[in-house]
């Protein structure tokens, strides 16, 4: 397989799971966003995301877990979560 070693990526930046979180961006630039499904349901057999915590964080290291956060907000979806995801990123890492 060609794409055993290409991470995983949407609109351009990387995304990785552990877990229930996921990680969107790199922690080599200034923001990055973390989800958070907090519950799922069944659908077909499959389990769904159906309440998604998102948070625009800061990737400095010096600063404690709760000032590192900039904006949060909660989807009912992963699709919506995501979607928001990726203007935060955008805006933040463009210094909009």
């Amino acid at each position: 397989m060609a794409n055993e070693n290409l991470p995983l990526s949407y609109k351009g930046h990387p995304l990785r799971r552990k877990e229930n979180l996921i990680y969107y961006g790199t922690m080599a630039e200034k923001y990055i966003i973390m989800l958070q499904v907090l519950s799922t349901k069944d659908l077909g057999g499959l389990p769904v995301a159906d309440k998604v915590s998102v948070q625009l964080q800061l990737t400095d290291p010096d600063l404690k877990s709760r000032d590192r956060v900039v904006k949060k907000s909660e989807k009912d979806s992963l699709y919506a979560a995501m979607d928001v995801a990726a203007v935060w990123l955008e805006r933040a890492l463009s210094g909009k």
